[in-house]
């Protein structure tokens, strides 16, 4: 059974996601937040499995509320609910610790698919769709100076969270950034998926990623990702 937490100020949005979480065997609806300060208050009481956070709410928004459920070392994991076109702020929520998004137009499977995939410990998003938001918002992305244009910085040599992979490793790291799915990594490195996978598990480890989608995001800020990469982007350190 996963907990789910309701964070919106609108209180018919609060109830529609409430009615299709209570009618769904394996997920319950332990308590509603309408301002991101409740938010963190309920979620340091009730620790559910899954926050599903809004993002644009009077008094402290969710932004804030992510970054402050996220410090607080809990084991609550933040679903960002956006209308995208309209919310600007959707990067800096995935910034402060939040394990993906939907848009809140959503169909009810992917809501749900969304939920069970952040309750795994999972990227709630295909990588290829995290990419795409990142793209939309790379322009708020740090850039080295000696950088040309849409390449990445070289900032990563003296960094300790890349000096600790290994070469495999960082070649994963580079091709979670650019948005590849296990089964595209190992297809592009010839190798089983299943080790792709295991090695997607060390380098979050490693990197202080709570999950795929912080990954990407770390890798942008090195500047080891960048938009509109190659089709076959180099890996290799250089």
């Amino acid at each position: 059974m996963t907990t789910v937490l309701i964070v919106d100020d609108q209180p018919l949005q609060r109830l529609g996601f409430r009615m299709l979480l209570e009618s769904t065997p394996d997920t319950e609806v332990v308590g509603e937040a309408a301002h991101g300060a409740d938010a963190v208050r309920r979620a340091a009481e009730l620790r559910p499995d899954v926050i599903l956070m809004d993002v644009r709410m009077p008094g402290m928004d969710g932004i804030e509320a992510t970054r402050r459920v996220v410090a607080s070392g809990d084991r609550s994991r933040v679903l960002i609910l956006t209308t995208f076109d309209l919310d600007e702020y959707a990067h800096a929520a995935l910034r402060a610790g939040a394990s993906g998004f939907l848009l809140k137009d959503a169909h009810p499977e992917e809501l749900l698919a969304g939920i069970r995939a952040v309750a795994a410990g999972d990227a709630v998003i295909a990588p290829a769709l995290t990419r795409r938001l990142l793209d939309a918002y790379a322009k708020h992305l740090p850039r080295d100076s000696s950088s040309g244009p849409g390449r990445p910085g070289q900032r990563t040599a003296d960094d300790p969270r890349v000096r600790a992979l290994t070469e495999r490793e960082y070649e994963i790291f580079v091709a979670i950034g650019q948005g590849w799915s296990n089964s595209e990594i190992a297809e592009r490195l010839v190798v089983a998926e299943s080790t792709v996978k295991t090695h997607v598990g060390r380098v979050l480890a490693k990197v202080g990623a709570r999950d795929r989608v912080q990954a990407v995001i770390l890798a942008y800020d090195l500047g080891l990702a960048h938009p509109n990469p190659p089709d076959e982007p180099g890996l290799r350190r250089s």
